[in-house]
């Protein structure tokens, strides 16, 4: 019995990508179908990175197609391809970086830096290359969130190469400081120290490049935000009122500078016991939701005040990596996929498909 291609194509037409809701066919994730006798093939290609998720995609789209009329085997192969996408107006991109994500927030206390780190790790964990840049020049926190130690060396005394730890490159002022040296500087030296760190590390093939922001949105940020190649920011709050306040003033000062809002994580939503488990909203309860409901963004996910999440990190061992199968782990890639589903159903970087023109005397 030959297989209809027609009945194919239809069974493929009715799948839905279960992390974003949309039609395979809508985001062309199949490739290369063929029909060889009883036998179907095909590549499935995801634009953002789910190492986690290839099993049960890969059972979706076969159990589709061996209902279909004589289907007798089938073969997919699921992966993920991450291209760069478009920046803010007049800044170009950075070489071997495909897309940088700022984590900020409006205020200190929250958690960013936690968050950042928990982020990047959990891109890297669904498998993507990942960077991070510790951008807070006065408290890098960096190098002890990833049990980094040692400086970064140069290969031609103008460049520097990144450190590793998890996986994952990482730059970090802290990493060129004693560690209880003040940086007692100025804004300008800030920003141009900032600026040799992102531009004069020699990055690998990054996917994504996660910038831990310095709080708030003073003149740092605002440069930063403007000579920095941003695909998009992530803003990280607490569901408390003050918090939310200044979370607000973070998210504007993005929207000016044109940088899109990829969305909104609540940090500290619930509070979890340590000795019995309970859990309850101590700082207020949908704060977050409320935001994003204000200025139509979306809500990335929730995460608890937990003891063991700080504990990690201060050991330089994070959540993700230190307890993989845990609850909050789930969580922080859970929030990564929809942070990189984000970027990937955003406008394309097509600069490099532009030709260079050169004038020249003749």
């Amino acid at each position: 019995m030959s297989i209809d291609r027609a009945a194919i194509d239809t069974a493929l037409a009715t799948l839905t990508d279960p992390n974003t809701d949309r039609k395979f066919v809508e985001s062309k994730s199949f490739r290369n179908i063929a029909v060889d006798g009883a036998k179907v093939s095909l590549n499935v290609v995801l634009g953002y990175p789910a190492k986690t998720q290839f099993d049960s995609i890969r059972s979706l789209v076969t159990n589709a197609l061996r209902a279909v009329p004589g289907v007798a085997d089938v073969a997919v192969n699921v992966s993920s391809d991450v291209v760069a996408h478009a920046v803010q107006r007049g800044v170009k991109l950075l070489p071997n970086v495909k897309n940088i994500i700022a984590v900020a927030s409006g205020k200190g206390g929250v958690g960013k830096s936690t968050t950042a780190v928990n982020l990047a790790l959990a891109l890297a964990a669904e498998g993507a290359s990942v960077g991070m840049l510790d951008a807070d020049i006065y408290g890098p926190s960096l190098p002890m969130m990833l049990g980094i130690s040692g400086r970064p060396e140069s290969p031609d005394n103008q460049s520097m190469n990144p450190l590793e730890g998890h996986g994952i490159q990482a730059n970090s002022i802290g990493f060129l400081i004693e560690q209880d040296n003040p940086m007692v500087w100025r804004g300008p030296m800030v920003t141009s120290a900032l600026e040799q760190l992102l531009r004069q590390t020699n990055w690998r093939d990054l996917d994504y490049l996660v910038v831990d922001m310095p709080p708030g949105t003073g003149d740092i940020q605002l440069t930063l935000s403007q000579k920095v190649p941003v695909t998009g920011a992530v803003i990280v709050t607490t569901p408390q009122d003050i918090a939310l306040l200044d979370a607000k003033k973070g998210l504007k000062m993005f929207e000016k500078v044109g940088i899109p809002i990829l969305g909104i994580v609540e940090n500290m939503s619930t509070h979890i016991c340590s000795n019995c488990g309970h859990e309850e909203h101590i700082f207020g309860a949908g704060g977050g939701e409320r935001m994003a409901k204000e200025y139509g963004v979306a809500v990335l996910g929730s995460l608890p005040l937990d003891i063991a999440i700080r504990e990690k990190t201060d050991a330089g061992q994070p959540t993700v990596v230190s307890e993989p199968d845990s609850k909050i782990a789930e969580s922080y890639r859970a929030i990564a996929r929809r942070v990189a589903i984000s970027i990937a159903e955003r406008q394309r970087d097509m600069t490099s498909k532009f030709p260079s023109i050169v004038v020249q005397n003749t």
